[in-house]
């Protein structure tokens, strides 16, 4: 019995470990199509692509909705990408609930960009950088080739946190599976926090008018007033205003750009903000 489903499994597997590899070679795509509307979400989908299309080879529908699914909105770090990439495709393989898959991605994307900003672009790359430039100060050709190389190196890894990322899933499935309601409502609710957080940390919106109130004494409206009551409600109620905009008037996301950039310039300009 245990060597039937063994066998079972190996058979409902799509992917592959030159897939795999491909999945992390692809991730370069990530900034490919960056936009401020979806951040990397083009991008994203496009590194993701080839592997769907081989999970979903004969299911048009459930390829059409994963790639719904993978359009939303991400922002997370290039070089740790393809380890959410590999974990959701084992998902995705695993016909696992699309909220459970979604619930995930939303709810990892931003902690994996913190992770993975600390540790390259604010550790490893900086101190090689460093290191390496003081070699090329002195005119040795081994700073730049030292660093291309290593540059290389992290590159390469992408094809290691994808594979990482998938055999996780892979092995995590069945408990996914017990426990697929518990998990879809933690992910959400990790998810609603995380972006909560990139309200606050995207969305930068201060009034600038200060009221005199005796001589020599002025009352700032953002400081003393709005931040002391609600910190960051302008951000939070513009974000909400431009989500009700999208969702309940239809308004394309890209005259909400244009007027969002107007607005700032006129009240900007007029000394609001």
């Amino acid at each position: 019995m245990k060597m039937e489903s063994n066998q079972q499994t190996k058979q409902t597997k799509a992917l592959t470990k030159r897939d795999l590899t491909k999945l992390g070679l692809r991730s370069i795509l990530l900034q490919s199509a960056f936009n401020y509307e979806r951040m990397q979400a083009a991008g994203w989908l496009l590194a993701m692509l080839p592997a769907l299309r081989k999970i979903y080879k004969n299911d048009k529908e459930g390829l059409s909705n994963t790639m719904k699914d993978n359009l939303e909105f991400i922002n997370t770090n290039c070089h740790t990408s393809p380890f959410l990439m590999g974990l959701l495709l084992s998902l995705e393989e695993g016909k696992e609930s699309r909220s459970t898959i979604k619930g995930l991605k939303v709810a990892l994307f931003g902690p994996l960009a913190g992770i993975g900003d600390a540790i390259f672009w604010f550790t490893i790359l900086p101190i090689l950088a460093g290191i390496t430039a003081s070699f090329a100060k002195q005119g040795s050709l081994i700073g730049p080739i030292v660093f291309f190389l290593a540059y290389v190196a992290i590159f390469l890894c992408r094809i290691f946190w994808a594979r990482i990322g998938y055999s996780l899933g892979t092995r995590a499935i069945s408990k996914i599976r017990e426990n697929s309601s518990v998990i879809s409502q933690a992910a959400t609710i990790l998810g609603v926090t995380v972006i909560g957080g990139l309200i606050a940390t995207y969305v930068n919106i201060e009034l600038a008018p200060k009221i005199p109130v005796s001589a020599g004494h002025t009352i700032s409206l953002q400081k003393d007033f709005l931040d002391r009551i609600f910190p960051k409600l302008l951000p939070f109620a513009y974000t909400f205003l431009m989500y009700w905009l999208l969702k309940a008037k239809k308004i394309s996301p890209v005259i909400l750009i244009i007027a969002t950039f107007i607005m700032a310039i006129v009240l900007s300009f007029l000394g609001v903000l």
